[in-house]
């Protein structure tokens, strides 16, 4: 080019302009049309009988029209970058052709939103959500390995302004925890968190071992929706056993005193869930019948979707050949194996700085589903 910009570097972004201009994936018709049904339904007098739901639809509202508004800004900014590019070709301006480019910069970051709002329009993506972490086996090496993942994750929700609550934490016998579940709060939790759903393996020297030795350990994690609307969820009592028991962790002196922690099991599926936040046995209950609706919820969704399997595999064997990334720290190198993502920078990714590895899976995840 008589203009000394690298051609790689112009196609790229061309390339991205074309992506919004052709519409690409996304779909804005068909989210105009959303909106349109959603702003019926709220301009129903009755519906504000029902305030849980009415603020839900308002949410909803208010995500399809930032993610369309953002689409047709990017649309209008490009295509005022484009032009500017012709004419400056036409009439052989360098300056033009270099403003064009740098305003194509300046909207890139709007297209990366954009791209990462159609990763996540799964049906239950823009959901709370529920946060499993379970250490394997290898005792008290592999339940501090399972608290390092429960900091991180917690890091990592700090980082994106969402609203965090421990419902469940079982502490290991010296060190880490056995078992913990955490609610996140906000916009597209669940959507994010699937990208980190399997087996974790840490390597390292542990600390534990007065020999210093390089050890192996495994903990799995595992996300499921916090659905705010009504579920159509029918769960059987019979098929459902509930246990009390005396919390542990941090809380108060009445986790010595009282029964105040449940856990229900579904007998059909297996499933268990179990809440200790509160020192109300029956709000406990409560919160712990809701996540149970949630599982069964997201269960039925996965069925539909044929992805059960590909789940359930990653979170019953915690162990070799399930391990979705590796953390090995005296090698200061964290490896994605769906991906191939690596980074060295362990202590930044340790304290949350996990948005690339997860936007990578995410991509991975909606080429799958492009190519079917």
């Amino acid at each position: 080019m008589k203009t000394g910009l690298q051609d790689s570097e112009r196609g790229r972004k061309i390339s991205a302009a074309a992506w919004i201009l052709c519409g690409g994936h996304f779909d804005v018709e068909a989210k105009e049309e959303d909106l349109r049904e959603l702003n019926a339904r709220i301009e129903d007098p009755t519906l504000w009988d029902n305030a849980e739901e009415a603020q839900r639809l308002m949410q909803e509202r208010a995500r399809l029209e930032k993610v369309i508004n953002e689409y047709k800004n990017a649309v209008s900014e490009i295509e005022d970058a484009s032009m500017l590019f012709e004419m400056g070709l036409e009439e052989d301006d360098r300056d033009s052709q270099i403003e064009a480019v740098e305003a194509l910069d300046a909207v890139q970051p709007q297209i990366e939103a954009l791209e990462l709002a159609q990763m996540l329009g799964g049906e239950t993506d823009a959901e709370s959500a529920f946060l499993d972490i379970n250490a394997g086996s290898g005792g008290t090496e592999a339940q501090d390995w399972a608290e390092m993942l429960l900091r991180m994750y917690l890091r990592w929700a700090e980082r994106k302004g969402f609203k965090t609550e421990l419902m469940e934490c079982t502490a290991g016998e010296e060190a880490g925890i056995k078992s913990a579940t955490v609610s996140i709060k906000g916009d597209y939790a669940y959507g994010f968190l699937k990208a980190e759903i399997g087996v974790h393996r840490l390597v390292r020297k542990s600390p534990f071992d007065s020999g210093n030795r390089r050890h192996t350990s495994f903990s799995s994690v595992f996300a499921y929706p916090d659905i705010e609307r009504e579920i159509d969820i029918d769960i059987d009592p019979s098929d459902v056993r509930t246990d009390t028991y005396r919390a542990s962790g941090a809380g108060g002196q009445h986790i010595n005193k009282t029964d105040s922690a449940v856990r229900l099991t579904h007998i059909p599926t297996g499933i268990v869930v179990q809440c200790q936040n509160d020192r109300s046995q029956h709000k406990n209950r409560a919160a712990a019948w809701k996540m149970l609706q949630a599982r069964l919820y997201e269960r039925e969704v996965e069925l539909r979707n044929s992805e059960k399997q590909a789940l359930e595999d990653t979170k019953t064997d915690i162990g070799w050949g399930h391990q979705i990334r590796s953390y090995v720290l005296d090698q200061s190198r964290i490896k994605d194996l769906r991906t191939g993502m690596e980074t060295s920078n362990t202590q930044g990714f340790l304290d949350g700085d996990i948005d690339g590895f997860i936007q990578a899976e995410l991509m991975g995840i909606r080429r799958g589903e492009n190519s079917e």
